[in-house]
């Protein structure tokens, strides 16, 4: 019996596929010369060939391994590899297709007065990242001068490639890759990547068709239970290396400012288990629950009821699933709630503060709405009044205004978990607030200086977008803002999840920006509320919690096409 191996047996399907070379720790660089992937392991020193159809994996510089421990940047031009280690860039001439056998000798081509961390090279033209610059440095490669430099578009280690008139730079703590203009260092756009810490990108083409993908690689670590027989605790929390290789998809819309990548198709469900605690007798009861929203990035497909019917209305431009009990009683048990089939995108808007300088003025409703305390904002306390002032100082550019608010915000508080949400002015004081009294925070400072917003939430499916078919269930529930830009509408902002060091930096990752993990439910209404005769209950009277358990649970059932 003949069997086909398995590199021809995978041509016949193959297609954009995530890659994971065997036996790899830490992928900080790749580059494509023709069909054939090279990378950089920078803690163990490999410099790998990768066939991208089969994952086979070939070190080919086996006897310099040392040499190559931390090295994070490599490009190939034709036959010349380059790569930078420490705070020099170096080429390797002949490099490309020689035999494993031989050493790879280095020259040296520049020093930087920090570390450099990736490179590319376009034909005379070498391109170098250094975080600690801030720069992207140019080089002639003829002449070994410096030729000029651009800013770097996000606050961490960036890795870097060309493509024709373009240069592409991925973020890790930005967790995103922007695509630059060559010639000026311009920002044309950006998109979010589907994973954390991207270290590396390239760009593969296929000759046959003429068809090029942008492949992204990552690298960090994940938690998993680590089973120790010889311990007197057999299993216990420990991390791993992860790193991987994976296709990314985008998409711009120049006309409406924004880009979208890597989508997904999950699965989400949200049901109530009906078990009042207390003696309780409702005889016309409501039982409303938001639904998913229609947006550039989320798409319903459809939904369904589980356990029980429910008639479905609009509430401020929300969709509404309404459960009624005629009447509900103490003994009553029952299961309900609604499935979605969505997809999902992640979504990064192109907007910039000159785009605002002229917007028009806010109708009268939107103020009415959307300028006013009407959620225990605390805006008419001394504290949070004068937080607001301080917060913008003299900035009179609404998107500017609102990023100073933001990282003012991100340095008084830091993140924890709180048994309820309080009012702002409480936060402040306390200086800890959870990702709902943020948002508190955030809404009133904004408000106080005249910039529409709302909260949007609800849930965040947990962001393991290679887990499909498994169910997957969120720990806590999740609440974001967005804030209204006259002639562009509302766009997103994250709470808290950018406050990631004291003092900042802070990234700019989720600032009119959202994963594919976010999922829209109710965006400026109260996700979920009972009503007893038409009229809403209080919640001291009869609170929800003390009526049902919730249950939510994702899963994802495939990555979607390229948009």
């Amino acid at each position: 019996m003949n069997f086909e191996s398995s590199e021809s047996t995978q041509k016949q399907s193959y297609g954009p596929r995530t890659i994971r070379p065997i036996g790899v720790a830490s992928l900080h660089s790749i580059t494509f010369s023709r069909e054939t992937l090279y990378a950089i392991d920078k803690n163990r020193g490999f410099l790998l060939e990768i066939n991208p159809k089969t994952d086979n994996t070939t070190v080919i510089n086996p006897y310099q391994t040392d040499e190559f421990t931390d090295v994070t940047g490599i490009s190939i031009w034709k036959d010349t590899l380059w790569l930078t280690w420490e705070n020099k860039i170096y080429f390797c001439q002949n490099a490309i297709g020689n035999s494993s056998e031989g050493r790879l000798k280095w020259q040296h081509f520049f020093t930087l007065p920090y570390a450099a961390d990736g490179i590319a090279v376009w034909e005379s033209t070498v391109y170098v990242t250094c975080q600690k610059l801030g720069k992207i440095v140019v080089f002639d490669k003829n002449t070994k001068e410096q030729i000029t430099g651009f800013y770097a578009p996000g606050i961490g280690f960036e890795n870097i490639t060309v493509q024709n008139e373009e240069l592409w730079v991925c973020d890790r703590e930005e967790q995103t890759v922007y695509c630059l203009e060559r010639g000026t260092g311009k920002v044309k756009f950006s998109v979010l990547t589907p994973f954390e810490s991207p270290t590396g990108l390239a760009f593969y083409r296929n000759f046959t068709t003429g068809e090029r993908q942008l492949y992204v690689a990552y690298s960090g670590d994940e938690l998993y239970i680590r089973d120790d027989p010889n311990s007197e605790k057999q299993y216990e929390l420990s991390k791993r290396d992860r790193t991987f290789i994976h296709p990314l998809y985008f998409y711009y819309n120049e006309q409406e400012k924004y880009a979208l990548s890597n989508g997904f198709l999950i699965e989400m469900s949200y049901v109530e288990e009906l078990e009042p605690l207390d003696e309780i007798f409702l005889e016309d009861l409501e039982w409303r629950i938001a639904l998913p929203s229609e947006t550039h990035r989320q798409k319903v497909r459809e939904i369904s009821p589980i356990g029980m019917p429910f008639t479905e209305e609009i509430q401020d431009g929300q969709k509404v699933a309404v459960f009624r009990f005629q009447p509900l009683r103490q003994t009553e048990r029952r299961i309900f709630g609604w499935k979605a089939l969505l997809e999902v995108r992640a979504i990064k808007y192109q907007i910039q503060p000159f785009n605002v300088e002229n917007i028009p003025k806010m109708s009268p409703d939107f103020q009415e709405k959307y300028l006013v305390d009407n959620d225990n904002l605390a805006m008419d306390k001394e504290i949070v009044i004068r937080a607001a002032k301080d917060a913008v100082w003299r900035e009179s550019n609404l998107l500017r205004q609102l990023l100073k608010i933001r990282n003012y915000v991100y340095d008084q508080l830091s993140y924890g978990v709180t048994a309820k949400i309080d009012t702002p002015d409480i936060v402040l004081e306390r200086g800890i607030g959870s990702c709902g009294e943020y948002v508190g925070l955030l809404l009133a400072l904004a408000r106080l200086n005249g910039i529409a917003c709302r909260t949007v939430g609800r849930y965040k499916c947990p962001a393991f977008a290679d887990r499909k078919g498994v169910p997957l269930e969120p720990e806590f529930n999740h609440v974001w803002l967005e804030f209204y830009l006259p002639g562009f509408g509302w766009v997103p902002m994250e709470s808290n999840p950018d406050d990631l060091q004291e003092g900042g930096p802070y990234p700019l990752r989720f600032f009119m920006g959202l994963a594919w993990y976010h999922v829209e439910i109710g965006k400026g209404i109260k996700f979920e509320m009972i009503k007893n005769k038409g009229v809403a209950v209080n919640k001291e009277e009869v609170s929800i919690g003390n009526l049902a358990i919730n249950h939510v649970r994702f899963t994802i059932l495939e990555e979607l096409p390229n948009n």
